[in-house]
Formats: structure tokens, C-alpha cells, sequence
């Protein structure tokens, strides 16, 4: 995931700041002698964004766990944890100092546009840097694809080590300011299979000792997808005989009460899609009720 938010800044500061044309004059190594050298070879000024730093963003915490259905099994995961990424980004110069040049005024230029273009997209979002139906935005995973990352730009309180990151980074080397950028990102935890989903509940009511009072009701449960499986919310469901008529909820649910035993037919129907009709027993001996609608 952090790759991911590495090239959605590269790419962004590429397409929005002028004099960044080749993705060597935009890199994640540390800006050490190497990283010194690297930018003596650039024909134009380079920003190094330097991933300083990783930590739980505890405030957005959640104890709330999701569940999915997939082939009549439920999974549930946790919800995703929240990793705050801590970047430093600096500006870089090939040029020497002379009587007429002076390359910190450029990289100070430089960090301003950066500034200004961060200020301008945040929160960060891939959905609206990349065009829609790209490969680079097709390229991000679904869970930030369309996501507002949270985004902290030059927080006040500053890098905590600052003259300790700079220190050791070479024994010439000097301080340089930097655009404290802080990125939190979801951090996807692992499903669980939670077992299979409950389609049919039967309850029998009785007068105790008298089994001839014995009056049975059912409940059943199904839900509603697509053809690539994926839910439909507000279909029109329909059983008959005795005319029950619900509609599927936002992860594509209906539900049935107070049925017989006996054999009923289904119907279901939403916008874009044929009508399905299916006969089905109640209860059903699979215990599904599901419907893919095509």
C-alpha cells in the first residue's frame, strides 16, 4: 500500500509542478551522499520525499468488524487499522554556487510549489489525480482508490528529530528545510470466515402436552447479485402463493416471515437486469435462496 501512495506523490508533483519531467528528478532514498551524487548528474532540480517515519494513528482506531458474504459463507475482518506515513521532502540542486548562481533560491522555489500543490489536493485522493478509467488509477487497490486519505501538511509541532535525521545522513552534510508531509493510510487486516449465513429460521409453537396444537412458522433469507457477484440493493422480490413482496436492502438482503411449509415461487427484479423466476421449498433442503440476476 505505502508503494502505491509513493507514486500517487511522484506522479503528482510530476504533472503539477513545472521542471519535473523524468521520474529521476523525484525519488524515496534516503538523501545521503548517493542521493548527493544522484542530483550532480540531474540536468534540472530533484525533490527528495523521504518516508522518515511510521505510526498507528490511534484516533481513528475502530473496534467495529465487517462482514461480507461470499458463496454462502460469511467473512468478517476487523476494521482496517490507520498507519500515519511521515514524509520529509526536500529540494535539490544541481548547480554550484557562483557570484550569479545561487541554487538554494531555486530550491526554496521549489518547495513552495510543492507546498502549494499538497495545499491544493488535500486531502489526497487517487480518484481525483489520476483519470477515471486509468491504468495508473485502476493500478491503485480498490480499499483507497476512491478514498480521502487524511493528510496533514506542515503540522505545527514539526518533525520531533529533525537534527537527529540530518545526522546521519553524512558527516558534511547540513541541515535543509524540509515540507513535512504526514499521509495516514488504512491498513488492511485479514478475513475470517465466520461461518455459513443463516437462510432459514423455523419456530414451532405449541401447548405443552399437546402435540396436535403444533403450529410451525419459517423465516427465510436470501440476497440478490449481479452477474460478477456483487450485491443489488432495492430489487423488487416477490413470493407467491399469499402475495409477500419486500425489496433487498443495501448489501442486496431480502427476507421472508411467518411462511408455511409448502412450495412457493420467487420473482425478483431490478432495474437493468431480466426478471427471474424460480420455484423454490420452503424450508429448502440446501437452505439457499440467493438469485443472480443477469
Amino acid at each position: 500500500m505505502i508503494d502505491h501512495l509513493d507514486n500517487l506523490l511522484r506522479d503528482l508533483f510530476m504533472s503539477q509542478i513545472g521542471g519535473l519531467p523524468d521520474e529521476a528528478q523525484v525519488r524515496f532514498q534516503p538523501p545521503d551522499e548517493a542521493w548527493r551524487n544522484h542530483v550532480t548528474n540531474l540536468e534540472g532540480n530533484a525533490l527528495n520525499v523521504y518516508l522518515a517515519d511510521l505510526r498507528e494513528n490511534r484516533k481513528l482506531r475502530s473496534n467495529e468488524r465487517v462482514r461480507e458474504m461470499t458463496n454462502g459463507m460469511v467473512n468478517e475482518a476487523p476494521a482496517p487499522r490507520r498507519m500515519d506515513c511521515h514524509y520529509l521532502i526536500t529540494a535539490w540542486s544541481p548547480a554550484s554556487v557562483t557570484t550569479a548562481v545561487e541554487p538554494t533560491a531555486d530550491e526554496h522555489a521549489l518547495l513552495y510549489a510543492v507546498t502549494g500543490v499538497l495545499a491544493k489536493n488535500e486531502p489526497l485522493n487517487p480518484s481525483r489525480i489520476y483519470p477515471d478509467g486509468s491504468a495508473a488509477l485502476n493500478a491503485v487497490p480498490e480499499l483507497i482508490r476512491n478514498a480521502d486519505l487524511p493528510t496533514q501538511l506542515l503540522p505545527v509541532e514539526g518533525f520531533p528529530k529533525y537534527a537527529e535525521f540530518w545526522g546521519t545522513m553524512g558527516v558534511n552534510h547540513r541541515w535543509k528545510p524540509a515540507v513535512y508531509l504526514v499521509v495516514t493510510l488504512p491498513v488492511e487486516l485479514e478475513k475470517e470466515v465466520a461461518g455459513p449465513m443463516v437462510t432459514t429460521r423455523i419456530t414451532e409453537y405449541r401447548q405443552t402436552g399437546k402435540p396436535e396444537t403444533a403450529e410451525v412458522w419459517i423465516q427465510i433469507a436470501g440476497t440478490v447479485t449481479n452477474p460478477t457477484n456483487k450485491p443489488v440493493p432495492e430489487a423488487w422480490v416477490h413470493l407467491d402463493p399469499g402475495d409477500y413482496t419486500t425489496t433487498t436492502d443495501i448489501v442486496g438482503r431480502f427476507t421472508f416471515v411467518r411462511l408455511r411449509i409448502g412450495n412457493y415461487t420467487l420473482r425478483v427484479r431490478a432495474s437493468g437486469f431480466d426478471e427471474m423466476s424460480l420455484p423454490i421449498g420452503v424450508p429448502s433442503p440446501g437452505g439457499g435462496y440467493d438469485v443472480q440476476l443477469i
